[in-house]
């Protein structure tokens, strides 16, 4: 999962993308509302951290320009949070009318915003339960296990991070630059089949028949038959 933290002070902004990458989310960090702007129009994200005093503007202008979009990139619907220090009920009222998801106020505690954006991701899949289940797996995006036919399978961090963007578009077919997308920021090196790779490790892991291929598009997990 990806999300963007539009951020100004260097520290809080060093100290967010380090509590979200140990949650597990690629982080990508931007500055000010026109670097922000750029990196929400370059790639897809699951979800923004948004400050308000930024150095070139309000940040309440980025969120109603995200908002009064149509194109899908930037996608209108990405869920935002804001963070900021101003703590008057009428700023919170505004953010939240202008269309964001939810608002904390700075001092804030990492492990609280983190959760804040799992509760965020959940809501825009449709999705109530904070365990995503697909026939006798389980996955708690929280303490970040698997478990299939109950018992606990061991995941690499990367393993774990394709199961759960496969699992949360079934049954539709992403592409591997789609699914890389979801996993990795603009620094991070890439090894040409390291999707490849982690599909392999995932099907000896937790069943063959999970994960399926189109060749020359990319890898899908079937839908779950009604019950």
């Amino acid at each position: 999962m990806r999300v963007l933290v539009v951020e100004d002070d260097e520290g809080i902004a060093r100290g967010l993308a380090a509590n979200l990458r140990r949650h597990g989310w690629a982080v990508d960090v931007a500055s000010s509302l026109a670097q922000g702007w750029a990196a929400l129009r370059a790639e897809p994200f699951d979800a923004v951290l948004l400050d308000l005093g930024l150095p070139d503007g309000d940040g309440m202008t980025l969120l109603r320009d995200l908002r009064a979009r149509s194109a899908p990139h930037p996608d209108p619907r990405t869920p935002v949070l804001i963070m900021t220090a101003r703590d008057a009920v009428g700023a919170k009222i505004e953010g939240l009318d202008l269309g964001a998801d939810d608002y904390v106020t700075k001092p804030f505690d990492f492990d609280e915003v983190a959760a804040r954006l799992r509760a965020l991701k959940r809501r825009a899949a449709g999705r109530a339960s904070p365990v995503l289940t697909h026939g006798d797996i389980e996955i708690d995006p929280a303490a970040r296990t698997v478990r299939s036919q109950g018992e606990l399978v061991e995941l690499s961090a990367r393993e774990f991070a394709v199961l759960v963007v496969l699992l949360e578009a079934s049954p539709r077919v992403l592409s591997r630059s789609q699914i890389e997308s979801k996993m990795y920021n603009w620094e991070a090196a890439l090894d040409s089949n390291a999707i490849e790779v982690h599909i392999h490790r995932l099907r000896r892991k937790l069943g063959d028949e999970l994960i399926k291929t189109v060749r020359g598009v990319g890898y899908f997990v079937p839908q779950q038959a009604a019950q």
